[in-house]
């Protein structure tokens, strides 16, 4: 410790855990945010790149360091610094106002199939069960009340249910924003940060538990139950996000060829892992596919029913890392791309997560820009389903060109635009989701006329114009044919919870998915990408 800032301490009042303050250190305000596990966007992991961890200082601003360079390059306030810049070097007590902060919109509509319900907890002469793979486990009194939580640890956000386990009944439903974001806005800054830091892999596994562990006291306190009869909890995301919440190894990932060392589900008691439900409760990670396609591609899979469909459908997952598979009951096939932050807020300078104030719907009408914000709040930027529309109506309207060109920067409304820089950034997003859908068609042997739905998981796929991705060439031109799951990745988490019978198909399927690297199979790979950017 050092003594010269004993009995001083930094403050984030936005926040409950903030409020009480943490003892300085000789550091970044961005490090003492991820200490004290406070949420601060931070894309580029804190290199002073993107620009996204402004804060504002509002006591103690004599106790930082001067501006860097790298603060120069951005429109910062009087009293604004970029947390990952600002240095801690003399003692004060220092109040921090975090900018990019929001209230995450959560999608509530999923697709829950019928299935029996049947956990494998169950009660039995006043006991609460498991029914492990191997052998049973006791968990504990059975007080009235089993209870599941379901999970989707996304790159960006982090969805929480608590599940009624003998009704199978939602009880509640908790979005917010993944605190990992603070160590950067994608899985490869993330991965990096592991192998960077001695500590890393634990902080970044801490970080996400104490945050649902958050979540869960919420609804506990809400719905007047005990955490402690949570009795199972199912956790799925990404290859990458699922290892870091079970702290397993995520480096490999980050290497070629991009594997994890082991695609097996995992089953790990809470108490092991830090999470407040039952400590003896099991928590359950779904297998991984292969390659960046892991458990929560294996949950759109079993919530859409693709594996047992008779003919072949396409699924696909936009987010910070994209998704796609294809398939019936005789074949399944995935791939994934790191579809790059665009679309989920991230590159884009006005782009921000679906919080609210965030610019969901754009049209143009009568050379007049139109919107519709989350929560009919001011406009605080544009989220996924936003962009889309921009570039649709954009094109349609002749402002920008085929080539994905425009004229000037473009304003949305005050202090939201679109420049040519932020273009390129969707058109290269896109371009690699896109030709990911069309490749996979052609492996599996079919034309696009032969698929029989495009189905569209999670909050973007859920709220997008399907008009306007179809314009920008985001999705095939089959308009009739696309279905919109929903949060399916937290739908298969939930009959993963709630079925041991779907949990077992589960598993089978995982084995059978051929999960393909068109970037390996294909030598003009980075040519045909290019061709995918323009309209």
């Amino acid at each position: 410790m050092n003594r010269e800032f004993e009995g001083y301490k930094i403050f984030f009042p936005q926040y409950k855990k903030g409020k009480q303050g943490l003892q300085i250190f000789p550091g970044t305000i961005l490090e003492h945010a991820r200490k004290l596990g406070v949420a601060v966007a931070s894309e580029c992991g804190g290199q002073g790149i993107c620009g996204r961890c402004v804060v504002r200082i509002d006591r103690g601003g004599e106790a930082l360091s001067p501006r860097t360079e790298a603060e120069t390059q951005f429109p910062l306030g009087k009293s604004e610094r970029l947390a990952c810049q600002a240095r801690i070097v003399r003692p004060a007590n220092i109040y921090v106002f975090i900018k990019s902060t929001g209230q995450y919109s959560i999608l509530s509509e999923t697709l829950h199939r019928q299935v029996e319900i049947n956990p494998l907890v169950y009660a039995a002469d006043n006991q609460v069960w498991w029914r492990g793979p191997e052998s049973e486990r006791l968990l504990g009194e059975y007080t009235g009340r089993m209870y599941g939580l379901a999970v989707d640890v996304g790159t960006t956000t982090l969805v929480s249910q608590v599940v009624d386990l003998e009704t199978g009944e939602a009880v509640a439903t908790v979005a917010r924003r993944n605190p990992q974001s603070a160590y950067g806005d994608d899985v490869i800054s993330r991965i990096d940060y592991t192998m960077r830091n001695p500590d890393g892999l634990q902080e970044l596994q801490s970080s996400v538990v104490e945050a649902l562990n958050e979540s869960i006291q919420q609804v506990a306190a809400q719905y007047s139950f005990n955490s402690d009869q949570i009795y199972e909890a199912v956790v799925v995301g990404n290859c990458t996000m699922r290892n870091l919440f079970f702290g397993l190894e995520v480096a490999s990932l980050g290497v070629i060829p991009f594997e994890a060392p082991s695609k097996a589900p995992v089953n790990i008691k809470a108490g092991e892992l830090g999470l407040q439900i039952n400590p003896e409760a099991n928590v359950y990670g779904p297998a991984l596919i292969g390659g960046h396609a892991g458990a929560d591609c294996l949950a759109d899979i079993i919530a859409s029913g693709l594996y047992q469909a008779e003919k072949a459908s396409i699924l696909i997952d936009i987010g910070t890392n994209g998704e796609v598979a294809i398939g019936n009951k005789d074949g399944l096939m995935t791939c994934s791309c790191a579809a790059g932050g665009a679309y989920e807020g991230a590159t884009v300078q006005s782009g921000v997560g679906a919080i609210e104030g965030a610019i969901t719907n754009i049209w143009i009408e009568d050379s007049q820009v139109r919107y519709k914000t989350i929560g009919d709040k001011p406009p605080v930027g544009i989220c996924g389903s936003g962009l889309i529309d921009l570039l649709g109506e954009l094109l349609k309207a002749g402002i920008m060109t085929k080539k994905a060109k425009l004229k000037e920067e473009f304003a949305v409304a005050d202090g939201i635009t679109l420049s040519q820089q932020d273009v390129y950034q969707l058109i290269t997003s896109k371009a690699g989701l896109r030709l990911d859908q069309d490749l996979l068609i052609k492996y599996y042997g079919l034309t696009l006329d032969e698929i029989d739905k495009i189905y569209l998981a999670g909050a973007f796929g859920n709220y997008i114009n399907a008009d306007n991705a179809i314009a920008i060439g985001l999705l095939p031109n089959a308009p009739d044919k696309v279905v919109r799951i929903g949060n399916a990745a937290l739908a298969g988490a939930w009959e993963m919870l709630v079925s041991g019978q779907s949990r077992q198909q589960a598993e089978e399927v995982a084995q059978q998915i051929q999960h393909v690297k068109p970037n390996e199979l294909e030598d003009d790979f980075s040519y045909m990408i290019a061709e995918k950017m323009y309209f």
